[in-house]
């Protein structure tokens, strides 16, 4: 597998740093209101290159995080009257209520920020004690200048990055680039002891702490959004390899971004979308199909028309699988596998093995799945083929469908006995020629949201 490393600005083969694990961290959620499309992209995404490694049969430890403490979470608790902790668990909920909704895998450890204090305290004295930061009144301040490769994955001169830095109203820093790695506690804010004072953590240092704490001082595959090279993933590297004289990730991965109707999504500009809301629409499954549709460094573009574009394209998938399963449950067993068919269907599986190794080609992997379903239509579904045969094309479109994680609302099609019923009697109607008879059965069970269709194998269904 060849991956676009942000940090070197090229594709580069993947090999892991400990050849029995794979460490991928990813950068969660700051849980202070709903998750909205930009937060679910890298969800989506990075769930899936999870599971293609465990697809390819690596061992994965992923983990994903939760910024519990934050300025935003503070003020939407002061807005609302409640804790902080009232609010980053609420909000937490409600992630998870979205984040199963797009069938997101759990990550095998989700640490929350408040929970490793201690472990950022000690992150942060080792820097202080190698004169990588400084304590002023009770914060603390990391020397990026101090760091001979501050800008190594930005790919930015030192010049450019102090030229748009500032020192805001009420900080004390020795240069515009030095940024916060403990701030002193202002009234009425959650706060901890340290050496330095009451305070709590800044958000660049949470990550380098859970980084070290759960997967240790040297990853494989960081990943995020592109918002986040800098100056989070930035910030990251200069504390981590100062403090642990090691190189912190082999590999860097970030995602594109979002636009809405073209024009980038912002919450200034009022056209922020949440998850929620789409999925009281659509559905989950859409907004995942929707987002890993595109090759994950591309920006995508969001619109009504596209979304039902998505709907549309899952649907045809369900079809197929329907279908295939009705050719299974009918298929006769003294017909001769086609060896034809079966090395087509290896052919679309080195297809999508092809377009995922290829830097996580999701966009080429689904064409590989709709090229499958092609198959499917017009060499297996159209004609007679061994049971061998519809059982190896169901195998392979279950297994490339679930790296993607999708097709994950397949409903039973056990019928009730009532509409097998219906269905015997309409093919007894057809077989005695009451054309009259079979059309009336057909037109009750299309009332119902049931299409019925004629098929060498016999007749198929699916719901509306």
């Amino acid at each position: 597998m060849r991956i676009l490393n942000t940090l070197s600005k090229r594709k580069e083969e993947f090999v892991p740093v400990d050849e029995n694990e794979v460490k991928i961290y990813a950068c969660g959620p700051t849980v202070y209101n709903y998750i909205h499309i930009g937060n679910a992209r890298p969800l989506c995404v990075f769930d899936v290159l999870r599971r293609y490694m465990e697809y390819k049969g690596y061992n994965v430890k992923f983990v994903q995080n939760f910024t519990d403490v934050d300025d935003k979470i503070i003020n939407r608790a002061n807005e609302e009257g409640l804790s902080f902790e009232e609010v980053s668990e609420k909000y937490i909920n409600e992630f998870w209520t979205d984040a199963h909704g797009l069938n997101f895998k759990d990550a095998t450890v989700h640490p929350k920020a408040t929970e490793n204090i201690d472990e950022i305290i000690d992150i942060i004295s080792t820097l202080v004690d190698k004169g990588y930061a400084y304590a002023v009144d009770g914060d603390v301040y990391y020397r990026a200048l101090k760091f001979e490769g501050y800008g190594k994955l930005s790919h930015q001169p030192i010049e450019d990055l102090q030229s748009g830095a500032r020192i805001a109203v009420g900080e004390k820093k020795e240069n515009p680039l030095d940024f916060a790695l403990w701030k002193a506690a202002k009234e009425g804010e959650p706060y901890w002891d340290s050496p330095w004072g009451k305070g709590r953590p800044g958000w660049h240092i949470e990550c380098s702490a859970m980084n070290r704490k759960y997967l240790g001082k040297t990853i494989d595959i960081h990943c995020g959004g592109q918002d986040l090279v800098f100056p989070h993933h930035e910030n990251e590297i200069a504390q981590s390899e100062a403090a642990n004289d090691a190189p912190f990730a082999k590999y860097w991965m970030h995602n594109g971004y979002i636009n809405v109707d073209n024009v980038k999504m912002s919450k200034s500009l009022g056209n922020f979308k949440t998850v929620r809301e789409i999925a009281d629409v659509y559905g989950y499954e859409v907004i995942r199909y929707f987002l890993i549709s595109s090759h994950y460094r591309s920006p995508i573009n969001y619109s009504l028309e596209i979304i039902e574009q998505c709907k549309s394209a899952l649907e045809r998938l369900y079809t197929c699988r329907e279908s295939l399963d009705f050719a299974i449950k009918n298929a006769k067993n003294d017909i001769e596998d086609d060896e034809e068919l079966l090395k087509l269907i290896e052919k679309r599986h080195q297809q999508f093995i092809s377009a995922m190794d290829d830097d996580l080609n999701t966009a080429d992997g689904l064409a590989a799945i709709f090229d499958l379903v092609k198959d499917i239509n017009t060499r297996i579904l159209d004609k007679q083929v061994s049971k061998n045969v519809c059982e190896a094309a169901a195998k392979l479109f279950d297994e490339l469908c679930d790296v993607l994680g999708l097709l994950y609302n397949r409903k039973s099609n056990d019928l009730d006995s009532e509409i097998e019923a219906l269905i015997a009697e309409r093919q007894e109607a057809r077989k005695n020629k009451d054309w009259a008879t079979a059309d009336r059965i057909r037109d009750e069970l299309k009332s119902r949201g049931i299409i019925l269709k004629d098929t060498p194998q016999g007749v198929t269904w699916t719901m509306e």
